[in-house]
């Protein structure tokens, strides 16, 4: 086999696991979008917080310890224990909930039937006052995130590929454990959605929230409910992203990323976020491969956008987004 395929095959395989990292931060915003219509422009620092949370609880950090010792003097930074991961990631789960009441009590309650641009400018608000409390709560500085996945080469992938091609395919561990967690997440979604209570409830007020309300479904529970699931997707994508570059404030422009795979996929589909992830993940790693060349370097940079340009153009609803026709 050509050297040139099997370069092209590494790089592929290695932008599908990019794409799964792009797919879980586009789920938080198909999620809000579906149950509210609101692009939530908040998600990434959702999966920053989250991951500063994460990182304080495990370290015994005390929240606000800045502020506080510039207000009383003290000294005070730490508690002086260390908390498992095994429970610092359900306190974690725990403050984003606490987060989606927040939300929807101090904001979402405020604003109902306002424009959606209206709601769009809220949630840059609300993310610009996240990213700030995130700073004043834990600290600005890098943070290593460590929830015991082992990241370095795998050997398993290297001996698997090399036996059948006689090339052995770089891969990172910590990329294959984040495919294993994005696929059972989403499985854990579609099961959710389709087998409970809460989520058929979910899905009638995705579809028509007028109806959903005459038959006595609660908007607001809805939406805290919508809004903690986003938040959980959030902290899996803040611990991936956290652990394979560090938790830094950086962290929250992962959701740049994210606008071409929604445009891909459509705001309002769970599995074209998937796709669209993967399309774009595999898409950059490919044309880089192939067009660095020709073109020069970091193509990376902007393919993703060219390519949701081009959707935009010929099919503004994506692969798997609803066509909206509107009367006039």
């Amino acid at each position: 086999m050509p050297d040139t395929l099997l370069f092209a095959m590494e790089a592929a395989l290695n932008g599908l696991t990019a794409g799964i990292m792009y797919a879980l931060v586009a789920l938080g915003f198909v999620l809000i979008f579906k149950a509210s219509g609101i692009f939530n422009f908040s998600q990434g620092v959702m999966a920053l917080f989250a991951a500063l949370t994460l990182v304080g609880f495990q370290q015994g950090q005390v929240p606000f310890a800045h502020l506080i010792n510039a207000i009383f003097g003290t000294r005070v930074h730490h508690f002086g224990w260390n908390l498992p991961t095994l429970l610092a990631i359900p306190a974690t789960v725990g403050v984003m909930v606490v987060f989606a009441w927040a939300v929807e009590r101090f904001v979402l309650r405020h604003l109902v039937n306002q424009k959606p641009i209206i709601l769009f400018m809220a949630t840059i608000g609300l993310a610009y006052f996240l990213e700030g409390l995130g700073d004043l709560m834990w600290g600005a500085e890098v943070k290593r995130l460590d929830v015991g996945i082992p990241q370095g080469m795998s050997g398993a992938v290297d001996d698997l590929t090399f036996g059948l091609f006689g090339y052995g395919f770089y891969m990172d561990t910590l990329d294959l454990y984040a495919m294993v967690i994005a696929a059972l997440l989403v499985a854990v979604l579609v099961l959710f959605s389709q087998y409970t209570k809460e989520g058929r409830a979910l899905r009638a007020v995705a579809d028509d929230h007028q109806a959903a309300l005459s038959v006595g479904i609660s908007l607001r529970f809805i939406w805290v409910l919508t809004w903690s699931i986003a938040g959980i997707v959030a902290l899996v994508a803040g611990i991936m992203w956290g652990a394979k570059s560090g938790v830094q404030f950086s962290l929250s422009l992962i959701a740049l990323k994210a606008l071409p795979v929604l445009i891909l996929g459509g705001f309002t589909s769970i599995p074209g976020a998937i796709v669209g992830g993967l399309i774009i993940g595999v898409g950059e790693k490919l044309f880089d491969f192939f067009m660095q060349p020709i073109v020069g370097g970091a193509t990376e940079n902007w393919f993703a956008y060219m390519l949701a340009l081009v959707f935009l153009l010929f099919r503004p609803q994506g692969l798997f987004g609803e066509k909206i026709i509107e009367r006039v």
